[in-house]
């Protein structure tokens, strides 16, 4: 990748001492380890639209689908003021060139689902999105968005974290220049990666890419972006990436002896048991890759789609 991968935060995940209450939500994760990799741009709604530290508490209240963000105790209306600052962060942001955004669970501006949103009984609904957080959903329908309390969750944050860097990747083959040949390189190098989460869009795409020179270029260029995106989207499960070992090792049919061959089957047989993570079987065929040089596959993503150290392969 040619530079930093950019990354939208609710600030108060950074530490920074911004919540209502004048303190934070520091997540270690987020900092010590993903930081690693991302670079952070830190935006705390409340703050930034002019509230001070500390401050009232809010919540929101009204209609789920269009609710209104308004204080505890006084029921001062902050909806109007949110939404107009929103509407100039947004056109900073586009700037940015953020690949996704990482929200703070349930607060009225930045939460992504299940926000409370009080009816006019007071009673509660776990069915409300943030105000900011649904305008930039609204914005930026493409870029991957999460929670912090979502990501605890290895699935959840595995996808999150690789539909990041494959936007990065995305973005990255865009700057170096548009055209067929380049669109047909950066489909080749992925395929694997669109097969692990959907048979569906990999067909979707190939044939996309196949019609490439009768589609205007935006359009082409658009349309593979948001199939891209959706199918990344879906969550990838043992029995895709089980297909996908399979399909790997059909590279090698005359390549491994009958002992090599018979270790692979045993490795992904255990990995579609859950018994061994898929960094193992992962790891074996990266070995025959580079022993019979199979220059097809080493430039499959699929083998590497976010940096080991992160370890979101590691788990069964």
């Amino acid at each position: 990748m040619t530079d930093e991968i950019r990354i939208g935060i609710s600030s108060c995940l950074l530490g920074n001492n911004v919540r209502y209450d004048g303190g934070h939500q520091k997540d270690r994760f987020l900092t010590d380890t993903l930081g690693r990799f991302v670079t952070y741009v830190p935006v705390c709604p409340e703050v930034e639209c002019g509230l001070p530290i500390p401050r009232e508490a809010m919540r929101l209240a009204g209609h789920v689908e269009n609710p209104r963000l308004v204080t505890n105790k006084t029921g001062v209306d902050h909806t109007d003021r949110m939404r107009s600052w929103a509407e100039r962060r947004l056109g900073e942001l586009e700037k940015e060139d953020l690949c996704g955004f990482i929200f703070k669970a349930g607060s009225p501006s930045s939460g992504m689902e299940r926000v409370k949103v009080y009816d006019g009984n007071g009673v509660p609904a776990k069915k409300g999105v943030g105000v900011f957080a649904r305008a930039f959903v609204g914005r930026f329908p493409l870029i991957p968005v999460e929670e912090d309390g979502r990501l605890h969750d290895i699935g959840l944050r595995e996808n999150f974290i690789e539909r990041i860097f494959a936007l990065k990747r995305w973005r990255d083959s865009i700057r170096q220049g548009r055209g067929i040949g380049r669109l047909v390189d950066f489909h080749t190098r992925n395929k694997l990666l669109y097969l692990s989460h959907s048979e569906k869009h990999y067909r979707l795409m190939g044939k996309l890419v196949a019609r490439a020179r009768d589609v205007e270029p935006e359009a082409l260029y658009k349309e593979y972006e948001r199939l891209m995106m959706e199918a990344l989207s879906l969550k990838g499960t043992a029995r895709k990436n089980t297909n996908v070992l399979d399909h790997m090792l059909g590279y090698f049919k005359k390549d491994l002896s009958p002992d090599e061959k018979q270790e692979v089957l045993e490795v992904i047989s255990e990995y579609r048991q859950g018994l061994v993570p898929l960094i193992v079987p992962v790891t074996l065929l990266k070995h025959y890759v580079r022993k019979y040089d199979k220059e097809y596959l080493a430039r499959q993503s699929y083998l590497n789609p976010h940096p080991l150290a992160l370890k979101l392969r590691n788990h069964a």
